[in-house]
């Protein structure tokens, strides 16, 4: 059946993608160390020191995820390709939805696997520290900020990250005017790191009884979280330390005394707050761990021969600077400006489906991330 066979030649291309992934998780080594982290843990002292044994546990968990992934693709191509015999030797036209729907899993799944074997920086496997700020636009901005918020939990979530509030302001009549939330799980800054830059809304404005088109921006900052042994010394001269009542949706953990902080670093203009946790010193503590990782990235990125090489291209807040649009209307579509990626179905990105668009800049660094030619446009 013509159907089976253009499957069975799709399926064929992605031979030797599966067998490139296979290379670059260099599976081999992966095996030996599993085996020596399981005879580690098997020892009778092993959790004598609780933060060392929690890293090795770490390891080894996401070490064997990985290989288990791998082997499950494997099989699925197998899988895949004896369905598609069956279907043709039978002529059964009822396993054509079924091998469709496993094909498409099994394309889906090797380039998410596929994507994850880029995710080599430094920091990639860190935590993440994201805050957004509502730009020009005014209150769409704003509601602009709180969609995009629901948007990163949403993704969060659905990768089993767990998410902290870290500050939260209120927009002056809807949304939220910034807000900055720490994503914990593995390889969250490696994933989330495409989405550092100015984010575009087009649509409709529900604030605009003219029901006139709006465009609006926000601004995406992307950190690692930092371990406690990267030190950074700062001067006490160069900082000011502000308190201010804290306030917001941010949950039951958002203490409405004045405990919440802001420190600014006077030399470099760095600006961090933080009124997630229950006394004034902790949230100082927060805020400076915070300063000392922006100082420290930028510290990198000086070092670097390009100045975007760890933390993406910063632009401005406006027009003409965005990484990626959002159009409501008259059409609808979601279109990165690096990568060329993009997808009609806003409401699944929206509703955190970002995956693709993450894969898709990781290819693109991974080829030396050419020149942003057309940026900021819809062509």
């Amino acid at each position: 059946m013509v159907e089976l066979d253009n499957m069975k030649y799709t399926l064929s291309t992605y031979q030797k993608p599966l067998q490139e992934v296979e290379g670059s998780l260099d599976l081999e080594n992966k095996e030996k160390r599993i085996a020596e982290l399981d005879r580690m843990m098997e020892e009778p002292n092993f959790w004598e020191n609780p933060e060392q044994s929690t890293k090795i546990v770490r390891e080894n968990k996401s070490l064997k995820d990985t290989v288990e992934r791998f082997h499950k693709l494997s099989s699925a191509y197998r899988d895949i390709a004896d369905m598609i015999e069956l279907g043709n030797e039978e002529g059964d036209e009822e396993l054509i939805p079924e091998i469709r729907e496993m094909l498409d899993g099994f394309i889906h799944d090797l380039e998410a696997l596929k994507a994850e074997t880029l995710l080599t920086g430094e920091y990639d496997a860190n935590n993440a520290i994201l805050r957004l700020n509502a730009g020009a636009g005014g209150t769409e901005s704003s509601d602009w900020c709180s969609m995009l918020y629901r948007m990163y939990t949403r993704w969060a979530e659905s990768h089993g990250y767990s998410i902290e509030v870290l500050d939260y302001l209120d927009g002056d009549v809807a949304g939220i005017k910034s807000v900055t939330i720490q994503i914990n799980g593995e390889n969250a800054y490696g994933r989330l790191r495409s989405e550092h830059g100015v984010h575009r809304l087009v649509r409709i404005s529900p604030f605009n009884a003219a029901g006139k088109r709006q465009t609006s921006f926000v601004s995406c900052d992307i950190m690692p979280e930092l371990s406690n042994e990267i030190h950074v010394d700062i001067n006490p001269d160069d900082i000011r330390v502000d308190t201010y009542r804290s306030s917001g949706a941010g949950g039951q953990h958002i203490n409405k005394t004045s405990s919440a902080i802001r420190i600014t670093h006077l030399p470099t203009g760095i600006v961090v707050t933080c009124q997630n946790e229950r006394s004034q010193f902790q949230n100082k503590d927060k805020a400076m761990q915070m300063l000392e990782a922006k100082l420290y990235m930028l510290e990198q990125q000086q070092q670097a021969e390009k100045a975007d090489e760890i933390r993406g291209v910063v632009k401005d807040n406006g027009w003409g600077s965005q990484i990626r649009s959002y159009v409501l209307q008259p059409y609808t579509m979601v279109k990165d400006h690096r990568t060329g990626f993009s997808t009609g179905n806003v409401d699944a990105v929206l509703d955190g489906d970002l995956d693709d668009f993450m894969t898709a800049y990781l290819t693109w660094v991974s080829l030396g991330k050419p020149d942003m030619k057309g940026a900021g446009s819809d062509d």
